[in-house]
């Protein structure tokens, strides 16, 4: 595929959120930049007429207080409403008082996500998306979502191969910097989404005195993407306590700057339960290739779980394995609680599969897989049954 080539991409949840339309409200969460506005107006232009309103529009804001809503739109699409004190009450009363044919889509920033969970006023009235940034399936065949209910978990098949893994390594999948294919639009949307990070939405949502430090640990995380992230060291660095450190990344994960994988410890003896890893929603941003690549799987796992959750209900978690013998495999999934499949990330494949195939026999995982970034190998190894695949095709079995 051109990336650059055409703007537009439709997304992932379109499809899902149509559907959900017919019944309930929708709303979509996830980190800035990532086209929750474009995604709504998507939505809105497969209805007959609809209106977009925003809340830090003037007008906007005040026919919304007035309750003073255009006639004859069959989808009203709410922008950063949750920035009026009583949204909940206001989105309420639209909900309750709406006419037949008439759907309601609210989208914001992470602090939607935040002020939702403090109450249940709109409980039973609405359903949450988390919007993730572009993936390799998605810029190859994202109308081919399969939204029937999955009893049990999908088995992996290698048939497609996506195009596009060189530029989101390098773009990373936000659509601006991606879609623009241009390096220097990259750094500049890097730079501006960090200050409107941490300015806005950090600045704006949580009582913090030491926002100066907040921003500097996230400076920080980029370098030690990939292992265990030790809060004692950066406590250290930063001259700070334990508990902030930790309270600080609490809250870079609430605002979608980061967020934490940790390790899997259910039935496997010795294995370390307190160290946590961290990944960056924008994997750009990271300089080693293979923590790099690391991160960019680990968004794409992520992505996948959260679509399967937020669409079916179904229990879905991202784990790493570790024990104190220093075996480690990057990531374990499990589906309802069970493990499912088993994945070590490699830039290549070195032949070592000793830990791998230690945790996958313990814990019964048949989905044993090698995603490697080069594309000289995909095979199945005979005596333990790994298959050795590259990321082009791995990818593409997910969302």
């Amino acid at each position: 595929m051109s990336i650059g080539s055409d703007p537009l991409v439709r997304r992932y949840l379109e499809k899902v959120i149509r559907e959900d339309l017919k019944n309930k409200m929708v709303f979509i969460g996830g980190p800035r930049q990532v086209g929750k506005t474009t995604l709504a107006k998507m939505v809105g232009d497969t209805f007959p007429a609809y209106s977009y309103m925003n809340w830090d529009h003037r007008p906007h804001r005040k026919n919304l207080i007035d309750g003073t809503l255009p006639d004859e739109k069959n989808l009203f699409i709410f922008d950063e409403i949750h920035k009026y004190p009583g949204w909940k009450s206001l989105i309420k009363g639209i909900w309750d008082t709406r006419k037949e044919d008439e759907s309601i889509i609210v989208t914001g920033s992470s602090k939607l996500d935040i002020f939702r969970r403090g109450g249940d006023s709109l409980l039973g009235r609405y359903h949450y998306f988390r919007l993730h940034p572009l993936s390799l399936k998605e810029l190859n065949s994202p109308v081919s979502i399969d939204l029937s209910f999955p009893s049990s978990p999908p088995e992996p098949v290698f048939e497609e191969k996506g195009d596009g893994l060189n530029e989101l390594m390098f773009f990373g999948g936000f659509p601006e910097p991606l879609l623009s294919g241009n390096e220097r639009t990259l750094k500049r949307w890097q730079k501006e989404r960090f200050e409107r990070v941490f300015r806005e939405d950090i600045r704006e949502s949580e009582n913090t005195r030491s926002l100066a430090k907040v921003e500097l640990l996230a400076e920080l995380i980029p370098s030690r993407i990939g292992s265990p992230l030790s809060f004692n060291s950066l406590a250290e660095d930063l001259e700070c306590s334990f508990k902030s450190v930790q309270n600080w990344m609490d809250l870079l994960c609430r605002n979608y700057y980061t967020f934490m994988v940790p390790p899997y410890h259910r039935r496997i003896e010795r294995a370390l339960k307190k160290s946590l890893k961290y990944y960056l929603w924008d994997w750009s941003e990271v300089e080693d290739t293979g923590a790099r690549f690391e991160n960019l799987v680990a968004v794409h796992l992520l992505k996948y779980l959260h679509f399967i959750n937020d669409t079916h209900g179904i229990s879905t978690g991202l784990f790493y394995l570790r024990d104190t013998s220093k075996r480690e495999v990057d990531f374990l999934i499990t589906w309802e609680k069970e493990p499912w499949m088993i994945i070590e990330v490699k830039t290549k494949h070195n032949d070592n599969l000793t830990s791998l195939n230690y945790f996958a026999d313990r814990l019964g995982v048949e989905n044993r897989f090698v995603v490697t970034l080069s594309e000289d190998k995909d095979h199945v190894e005979r005596n333990s049954g790994v298959r050795v695949v590259p990321a082009s095709r791995f990818l593409m079995n997910f969302v």
